[in-house]
């Protein structure tokens, strides 16, 4: 099989499957592994696929962004022991800006004890911050369809009115040298203001999440640490952690 026709297999089966192993694209291919190795080192420098351990994926659209429908359906068990490791990094009476997404949605069953305060703009954090008795002050902003955040100028805007000792940031790419990125460029200009009035940052990711780079920059990633879990890519971990703190958890 020539070179371009064994790129060309690759991409249909990721585009089949979404993600296949190394042995799947050998078989795939008829080729060997360090051939196969090259290749997906090439398409991810073309920016087709995306290395995994053992694998790979086909890289997302830096515009692209999944539904709170889509995002709740994936990796549950991940987010739920990065939201618990999170959560135990909270003072007694903290004053937090936990921002919206599914990973930090998490966070709020263990807080009942915290006796902390919370500013968010996630929409659907709002009734299970209440349900939970948790003092709880909410942005302004345009609600932004699919996701349920409150975005843009107004919401960056009421953030100014307070300080925070932490700030938990969902987010859709993380990479060594592009940095924080979301598709949204308002919702990054939110995360952006939280990080600069908070003492301590967070950024909540599952493994997916690394590696990626979205449309609109929001801080490098030497400006807050990462919660991951143990799925993480081990060539994307040694990066990060060259760069900042990275918190590997266990599920």
């Amino acid at each position: 099989m020539l070179h371009a026709e064994r790129k060309e297999t690759i991409l249909n089966v990721l585009q089949a499957q979404d993600i296949a192993s190394i042995q799947e694209l050998v078989l795939a291919t008829g080729a060997s592994e360090s051939t196969v190795r090259r290749d997906l080192t090439e398409l991810e420098s073309e920016n087709y696929v995306k290395r995994l351990h053992g694998g790979a994926s086909l890289s997302k659209r830096k515009l692209e962004e999944p539904s709170i429908a889509e995002k709740e359906s994936l990796n549950q068990e991940e987010k739920k022991a990065i939201a618990q490791w999170a959560a135990s990094q909270i003072n007694r009476r903290d004053c937090l800006f936990i921002d919206a997404g599914t990973t930090t949605i998490e966070m709020i069953p263990f807080l009942i004890e915290k006796e902390a305060v919370v500013v968010t703009n996630g929409i659907p954090h709002v009734p299970l911050l209440l349900e939970h008795g948790i003092q709880t002050y909410v942005t302004g902003g345009k609600a932004k369809f699919g996701t349920s955040a409150l975005t843009g100028e107004k919401a960056a805007e009421s953030l100014r009115g307070f300080r925070f000792d932490a700030c938990f940031l969902g987010i859709n790419g993380i990479d060594a040298e592009n940095g924080l990125t979301t598709p949204d460029p308002e919702e990054a200009y939110v995360k952006k203001t939280a990080i600069a009035l908070s003492s301590r940052r967070w950024v909540l990711a599952d493994h997916s999440k690394t590696g990626e780079v979205s449309f609109s920059y929001v801080e490098s990633v030497e400006q807050a640490g990462i919660i991951t879990s143990e799925k993480i890519d081990r060539e994307h971990l040694e990066k990060l952690r060259q760069r900042t703190e990275v918190k590997v958890v266990k599920t």
